[in-house]
């Protein structure tokens, strides 16, 4: 089964060439997440993240995501030191005159705080944080738009000791890349692909006047759209609207290609994505990140590591520009049914083994009689049919409706905390 095949969204496409390349690293890569939030950072850490990329509540992409204080980095970079993982900081707009007062005070309070680098776009950005913060990494973002081994020679003589590629990159490229510079690179391998080149929009600025360069794309490509001709509706009341995003990426299939061309830096999209998102998609790639280097030789994709990337997707998937350019069918341009059947329903909080008894911290309804799954970090995983429910008070429960209730459940098999509870959507 490839990813082309999409088992959940019924959607197929043509199984692509693999890629033929040639190993020019032979180091473990580094498996990079995003954080929306604080409770986000440490599930991605938990669940096998070696780094985690978030945003500030300046000079970021994502002004509408749960953006860190100075007081929240602190914290996540010090849970991360509990795990050997890394705390980066997204500070890639393309910044305007007025953006510029504060930088140099944020930029040490971030090397303050423990940060260990900056992903930016901005020579300016660039140049300040090598002034006054001289500890902090700056790592080139993909709103760079860096193709080509040239371009990347010039950032690493400009004292930059990764690229981040456009997402425009193929294998090719990589290769020719790592064959001229020694410098590391990170690319992104799975998550939302831009409809535009590299996210250089401006239909957000247009239709809201939210900057998409300066954290505030309103995702306009997104939107349902009617068609007209000759000032004529192309719809009638009823139909799907048009749409024009792109599937999203990725690259789990082609674990392999990706060690062996040569990319520092496993890629994990998706900053306003949910926690079950997050955990679970950095859980299949460090299992298979790990499976690899155990025996690559004899690596083998799983089946059960694809069927929990679709249970976690929100669209249809594909390879982006890896393999080739992205045709017709890697767009959506109609509405679909989405890939992913599954419902985060809660959090492990504690768990007793003598009793069995698990108290999970309810995120969305779930009730009596239904069957769940509890995952966790290192592929855990099992299914029970809810036998019984209780509040902290003893009192017995048909089902959990109440945000962030405690909720006491007798488990099938040992569970720790921060697993997750999940459980099939039922359509209506």
């Amino acid at each position: 089964m490839t990813v082309a095949e999409n088992t959940y969204s019924g959607a197929t496409s043509p199984v692509k060439t693999r890629y033929q390349g040639k190993r020019h690293r032979l180091d473990r890569p580094e498996l990079l997440a995003p954080a929306g939030n604080l409770e986000k950072l440490k599930f991605a850490i938990h669940y096998g993240a070696d780094a985690v990329y978030i945003g500030g509540q300046k000079y970021g992409l994502r002004s509408n995501a749960g953006n860190f204080s100075f007081e929240e980095m602190r914290e996540g970079v010090e849970f991360a030191k509990r795990y050997g993982a890394k705390v980066f900081v997204a500070t890639n707009i393309y910044a305007h005159n007025e953006d510029i007062g504060g930088l140099e005070e944020y930029l040490r309070n971030l090397e303050e705080v423990g940060i260990s680098a900056i992903i930016v776009a901005d020579p300016i950005i660039i140049e300040t944080a090598a002034r006054v913060a001289p500890k902090l990494e700056a790592h080139l973002s993909t709103q760079q738009s860096t193709l080509n081994w040239q371009a990347v020679q010039f950032w690493k003589e400009e004292g930059l000791p990764r690229v981040v590629l456009a997402r425009e990159t193929s294998f090719e490229e990589i290769a020719e890349i790592k064959k001229h510079v020694d410098i590391e690179i990170e690319a992104f391998i799975h998550g939302a692909m831009c409809s535009s080149f590299s996210g250089r929009c401006v239909l957000s600025n247009h239709f809201t006047d939210r900057d998409s360069n300066r954290g505030g794309c309103s995702q306009s490509c997104r939107w349902k759209y009617d068609l007209f001709v000759d000032d004529m509706p192309m719809y009638t009341e009823g139909e799907d609207q048009f749409t024009m995003g792109s599937k999203d990426l990725c690259m789990i299939e082609y674990l392999p290609e990706l060690i062996d061309v040569g990319v520092d830096s496993f890629k994990i999209e998706g900053r306003m994505k949910s926690i079950h998102y997050v955990a679970t998609v950095v859980n299949v790639y460090r299992q298979a990140i790990d499976s690899y280097f155990e025996d690559p030789e004899n690596f083998v994709l799983k089946q059960e590591w694809l069927d929990e990337i679709f249970k976690a997707a929100n669209r249809p998937l594909n390879t982006g520009f890896f393999l080739d350019t992205p045709g017709a069918e890697d767009h959506i341009y109609e509405p679909e049914d989405k890939p992913a059947p599954y419902d985060f329903a809660g959090v492990v909080l504690e768990y007793n083994e003598e009793t069995g008894i698990a108290v999970v911290q309810q995120r969305n309804h779930f009730k009596l009689g239904q069957e769940v799954e509890f995952v966790g970090p290192g592929g855990r995983y099992f299914k029970q049919t809810i036998t019984r429910m209780t509040d902290d008070k003893g009192q017995e429960l048909d089902a959990a409706r109440h945000p962030l209730q405690r909720i006491h459940i007798k488990t099938f098999a040992p569970v720790e905390p921060m697993d997750m509870l999940r459980k099939l959507m039922i359509k209506k």
